[in-house]
């Protein structure tokens, strides 16, 4: 829709799990290390843990890319709620036991034992990820801890992968299910981006869409995006494809705080709570202020076309909305502002 407008040559902000768009923080690194290396090396149970939106699928899905036609065959399970009856019909027909395999649990574990073995002989792996975790009955996380256990005298023959949001953490630490906590032999937890990760993801998607950063977004537009996302990618990319979506049909480029701000405002985000500064709140409260007069002037001024066509700069078309940011921020320290404007270099 908007691509050509902006010099796209696909949409960079989709919300599907493509692994060409992963962007990798230090976390997001050390948790895609812990899969690939649980798995090739069997680990037995490894867990990921992540608020919804910070990009537990991506990862889990770039490992299964990985694996597709090496020596490790990877089971993914992404609707884990399901009865155990289902559970093992599930891995029956996805490790390719045969029909039979799939009538009782006894004849599965009888099948896969067999089959595991079978193939560890010949130096392959087979592994089982299961995404939404958290969602888990406790009947499949009992099931899940007996499958990890089928083991030689030297090494796991089922690594299994436990992806879930945050509520997966608490049910580990139940006394019921303490002895599938102490099969846990790598764990990883992803956090929402900085402000400075917010501004690197942002560019690096619109980098590998074909675009160019500096004439999508301003500065301010980001700051603001950092703060109404709470740095969570997925609401990262929602408030960046419908800013965009806005300023094509405005035909604003770049797009500015004004249009963010609308954005947010149509998706009811809020600030985030410790996502900004002290400085940086008054300095949006005056942003936000002064964005609300220039469209209440704007809606009353004579002569003037909603949607005219605009290709200024951000400070030229919205002179007042703008005016703030050229207050100071009240850095502690000239480094703290020599860091700002490293942080924002790429734009």
């Amino acid at each position: 829709m908007y691509e050509q407008f902006f010099g796209f040559r696909e949409l960079p902000f989709e919300l599907t799990p493509n692994p060409r768009f992963l962007f990798l923080t230090h976390r997001h690194r050390e948790a895609l290390t812990s899969l690939r290396h649980g798995i090739s090396t069997a680990k037995g149970i490894v867990v990921l843990i992540g608020e919804a939106g910070t990009g537990k699928t991506t990862i889990v899905r770039t490992v299964l890319d990985e694996q597709t036609g090496g020596d490790v065959r990877c089971l993914y399970l992404n609707n884990p709620t399901l009865t155990r009856d289902e559970f093992v019909e599930f891995l029956a027909t996805g490790l390719g036991l045969g029909d039979h395999a799939a009538e009782s649990k006894a004849a599965m574990l009888v099948e896969l034992e067999r089959a595991l073995v079978e193939r560890r002989s010949r130096g392959q792996i087979t592994a089982l990820l299961i995404d939404e975790a958290q969602s888990l009955p406790y009947e499949l996380l009992e099931e899940v801890r007996l499958l990890a256990n089928i083991e030689t005298q030297t090494e796991k023959l089922l690594p299994v992968v436990l992806a879930g949001q945050p509520e997966l953490a608490g049910r580990l630490n139940e006394a019921s299910l303490r002895q599938l906590k102490q099969r846990v032999a790598l764990r990883c937890d992803l956090a929402p981006l900085t402000l400075q990760e917010t501004a690197s993801y942002i560019a690096a998607r619109i980098r590998i869409a074909g675009g160019d950063s500096a004439r999508v977004f301003t500065r301010e537009a980001v700051m603001l995006i950092h703060e109404r996302s709470g740095g969570i990618p997925r609401v990262i990319s929602v408030i960046c494809d419908n800013a965009l979506v806005t300023g094509f049909a405005l035909e604003r480029r770049p797009v500015g705080h004004a249009v963010v701000l609308d954005v947010c405002r149509d998706f009811d985000l809020r600030p985030m709570r410790g996502v900004r500064s002290d400085a940086g709140a008054v300095l949006m409260e005056k942003v936000e202020k002064a964005a609300d007069a220039e469209q209440a002037a704007a809606a009353g001024a004579p002569g003037h076309a909603a949607g005219a066509h605009e290709t200024a700069s951000e400070h030229e078309r919205q002179p007042e909305v703008f005016a703030a940011l050229g207050e100071p921020l009240h850095e502690p320290n000239a480094a703290a502002s020599a860091q700002k404007k490293r942080m924002f270099s790429f734009f």
